[in-house]
Parts: C-alpha cells; sequence; structure tokens
C-alpha cells in the first residue's frame, strides 16, 4: 500500500513535469505548421512538375528556378521538422528521466539539465532553420511596379 509520502512524491513529480508537457504542446504546434509549410512546397513542385512540355524556354526557366528555390525550402522546413521532433523526443526524454528517478529514488538533476538544454538548442536549430525557410519564401516574392 503506497504512503501519504508516495503519493505526495509522485504528485511532485507531476507538478515538475507540467512545465515540459505545455512545452511539448508548444512544439506540437510548430510541427504542425512546418508540416503545412512543407505540404505547400511539395503541391507548388508538383504543380511545375506537370507543367507542359511545349512551354518557351523563357517560361522553362522560370519554372526551373521557382523548383530550385522551393527545394531548398523543403530542405529547411525538413531540417526544422527534424530539429523539433528531436526536441519533443528530449523533453519526452526529461519527463521520464523525472518519474523514473523518482520512482527509482536515483537522483539525476545532471542529467535532466543537460537533456533540457540539449532539448532546447535543437528547437533553437529548428526554430533558426524555419527563420531561414521563411526568407527564402519571402525572397521569392517579387513586387509589381506601379
Amino acid at each position: 500500500m503506497q504512503t501519504l509520502s508516495d503519493i505526495t512524491d509522485v504528485a511532485h513529480v507531476i507538478q515538475l513535469a507540467v512545465a515540459p508537457v505545455f512545452l511539448l504542446t508548444g512544439i506540437g504546434a510548430i510541427l504542425s505548421v512546418l508540416i503545412n509549410r512543407l505540404g505547400r512546397v511539395v503541391d507548388r513542385f508538383r504543380a511545375l512538375e506537370k507543367l507542359p512540355d511545349d512551354l518557351a524556354d523563357a517560361a522553362r526557366a522560370v519554372a526551373r528556378s521557382e523548383m530550385n528555390r522551393l527545394s531548398r525550402r523543403a530542405r529547411m522546413v525538413h531540417w526544422a521538422i527534424g530539429f523539433c521532433t528531436g526536441s519533443a523526443l528530449l523533453v519526452c526524454i526529461v519527463i521520464a528521466t523525472l518519474f523514473v528517478g523518482s520512482v527509482t529514488g536515483v537522483q539525476t538533476p545532471g542529467t535532466i539539465a543537460t537533456l533540457f538544454i540539449l532539448a532546447m538548442l535543437t528547437l533553437v536549430v529548428g526554430l533558426l532553420c524555419f527563420l531561414r525557410e521563411i526568407a527564402l519564401a519571402k525572397g521569392s516574392i517579387h513586387t509589381v511596379p506601379r
């Protein structure tokens, strides 16, 4: 039978795990945005691939140039998804480590801190890749002179 102190310990660990769980929710929202952007890039790329073969050379060159930009954007989104997913996995390991440490009585503050720092670093790199993809997308917008 569990004692009150055991239940209190588990409740404390749950309280400690709440912040990382909210972080997971935020990372999930970011991943959703990234996946949608990747889908749009892929759809546009496929539309350009299906252009008729009888296009003028100039039109074909413009399409090829856009496909190259789309390829770079897809690569950046891919890296962003990978890093953000890695961050989410590290946060999950932090949460699991908190519970395992509580159940086994093994104190692992250094491990938890290291995992959390790695999670934040991978999230930062993922967001930087996302920012780069946005810059690539914005760079492909041409203003029309009046």
